[in-house]
């Protein structure tokens, strides 16, 4: 932006990198800090930042999701993920470093995108891990979209297959509930979400998504553990944001892109570049059926 130029106007596309003055928020690793002062404090920037009061619906974007974003509808702001308290840059190859305002269509509505999300194999503790959820909330948003690339235990989900997640095992032994807070996870994955998107696409599978910590892949043994507990997808993300989003109060839906078979189920080894080559190859197909399961979510608001 040149000097002396007018700001643009809202509902115009404008990639933030101007420093403005932000609220002053403490630091969200300190044991002693509200993890929602924090998140308020991060929606209170990207209101800011994007000039929009609220946001409708967040979409975090694992592995193979990345297109949703341009095909859900304008891109109105984009900010990288640094200049929010509490983010930071993607730690993993394929992911954004970004988040994005994004208009819903025509609805007048906007989408919250993270084009990555941090994983708790990165070190940082739950709360960053569910940073981003809390700071949808606090945005405005009472619907998230968590997507996934993972590993399919069924052999008929071969890479590319897109699977809804109807329930989850967490196997991190954390979470991001602090103190005696006891929230119910039934039913944590919205049914009624799962229809809208079957009605976007009838031949939608489900299965349950185990969490591994990570960053290391399932061994065979694991996977068969995961299989006779009840799992049918294997990964590192999703369940500790899904659980911080029902303590928020959102709805949510999660979906998972099988982007290799799990350790055991074939005689290939695992390999983060298979996870991005298949992930490339669905994009296209990935980021048109969310954009139009997220078209539906919002016209039934």
């Amino acid at each position: 932006m040149s000097q002396g130029s007018s700001a643009p106007a809202v509902g115009t596309l404008r990639p933030v990198t101007e420093q403005a003055s932000l609220p002053t928020v403490p630091d969200l690793n300190d044991p002693a800090t509200d993890p929602f002062e924090v998140a308020r404090g991060a929606a209170a920037v990207i209101a800011e930042k994007t000039g929009a009061e609220r946001h409708d619906v967040a979409l975090v974007l694992g592995s193979g999701w990345g297109q949703a974003g341009d095909l859900i509808g304008e891109t109105l702001a984009t900010i990288e993920n640094a200049d929010v308290p509490g983010f930071a840059k993607a730690a993993v190859e394929g992911h954004s470093g970004t988040m994005r305002s994004v208009a819903v269509g025509d609805t007048g509505r906007r989408a919250l995108v993270f084009g990555t999300r941090t994983h708790f194999y990165e070190g940082r503790g739950v709360r960053a891990v569910v940073h981003a959820v809390r700071t949808a909330a606090a945005a405005g948003c009472r619907t998230i979209v968590l997507t996934n690339g993972c590993g399919g235990l069924n052999p008929q989900w071969g890479p590319g297959t897109t699977v809804l997640i109807r329930d989850h095992i967490n196997l991190t032994a954390h979470s991001p509930l602090e103190g005696a807070t006891f929230i119910d996870c039934t039913n944590l994955y919205s049914q009624r979400l799962r229809d809208v998107a079957r009605s976007v696409d009838p031949s939608l599978d489900e299965g349950v998504y185990v969490q591994f910590r990570g960053p290391h892949y399932e061994t065979p043994a694991e996977v068969r553990m995961a299989k006779i507990i009840g799992g049918d997808l294997v990964g590192m993300s999703t369940t500790l944001e899904a659980i911080a989003a029902r303590q928020s109060g959102m709805e949510v839906l999660g979906i998972s892109l099988v982007t290799n078979l799990a350790a055991g189920i074939s005689e290939q080894p695992l390999s983060h570049a298979e996870v991005i080559e298949a992930g490339q190859a669905a994009a296209g197909r990935c980021g048109r059926l969310l954009a139009d399961i997220v078209a539906d979510i919002v016209a039934a608001v």
